[in-house]
């Protein structure tokens, strides 16, 4: 079974494409799922006095949901539609997040971490965020807000676990051992909440070269039990499914041999194929 559970589409301001031209070209490139997840509304900012363009506007979602709805009716039989969000995690805003979650028919939620407060760190608009920070720190808020994000409940997918490397601004060396038990706590509450986990192949076209999470991440994600599924993070049609060749040859090599696919909340587990 071939799947791409992670799109984004023009209504998020930074994507091309609309929701139609995603699922055609899945069809055209053989894939058996596609998974539409475009990003949740801001919530904590104002989007008029943010930077523009990070995500659909409030009144949008409705029509993102009924438009997928449409899309899975309409091609039916030719490819399996997943209706899905990324939503992301903001810490103090879970009451907020739980009722975009509870208010539509998903088949599956990606939790996601691109906040910090109001610092996107996965906006290459703001890496200036990262000036006199120490990164450490930085890396700490971050993997707490992971762990925080499992524990919520509201998601079933935890995405791009490790995208705070997505620039390349990483600790110091001397810092590698705390680094790696920050990531390797948050796969342990990713574990113990029972959520799945994304191998998010977009990484691969970013400076810091590597997919979310790393193969080291990976190879604990295994030896945890975490289900895995795969998102290619396609901002564009042309991109659908690109590097999903190379993320299900590491899924196989950490040895995985199944993959978790979703409907209506509910995970199933298929074959793994390379």
């Amino acid at each position: 079974m071939l799947i791409d559970y992670h799109t984004h589409h023009v209504r998020c301001g930074h994507a091309v494409g609309e929701l139609e031209d995603y699922v055609r070209r899945g069809i055209e490139i053989g894939l058996d799922h596609i998974g539409l997840s475009d990003h949740m509304p801001l919530l904590h900012v104002n989007p008029a006095e943010y930077y523009p363009e990070m995500a659909m506007a409030m009144e949008e979602l409705p029509r993102y949901v009924e438009e997928c709805l449409s899309l899975k009716e309409k091609y039916k039989g030719q490819i399996d539609i997943r209706v899905g969000l990324e939503g992301d995690y903001i810490e103090g805003w879970e009451e907020a997040i739980g009722k975009i979650v509870q208010a539509y028919p998903w088949d599956y939620v990606i939790g996601s971490v691109h906040f910090l407060g109001e610092w996107d760190i996965t906006d290459h608009r703001q890496i200036h965020g990262w000036e006199g920070r120490d990164k450490l720190e930085v890396y700490r808020t971050y993997y707490e807000a992971v762990q925080k994000a499992a524990a919520t409940g509201f998601y079933d997918i935890m995405g791009h676990l490790d995208v705070i490397k997505r620039f390349g601004f990483q600790p110091g060396p001397e810092a590698a051992a705390e680094v790696e038990a920050l990531e390797n706590a948050a796969l342990a509450a990713v574990a113990a909440c029972g959520v799945a986990m994304e191998l998010n192949a977009s990484g691969l076209s970013k400076p810091c070269a590597d997919m979310f999470p790393s193969e080291r991440m990976l190879q604990e994600a295994y030896r945890l039990g975490i289900p895995m599924t795969l998102g290619s993070d396609a901002h564009d049609p042309k991109k659908l499914g690109e590097n999903l060749d190379r993320a299900r040859l590491a899924l196989h090599q950490a040895g995985f041999r199944q993959l978790a696919v979703f409907e209506k909340r509910r995970r199933t587990m298929v074959p793994l194929e390379i």
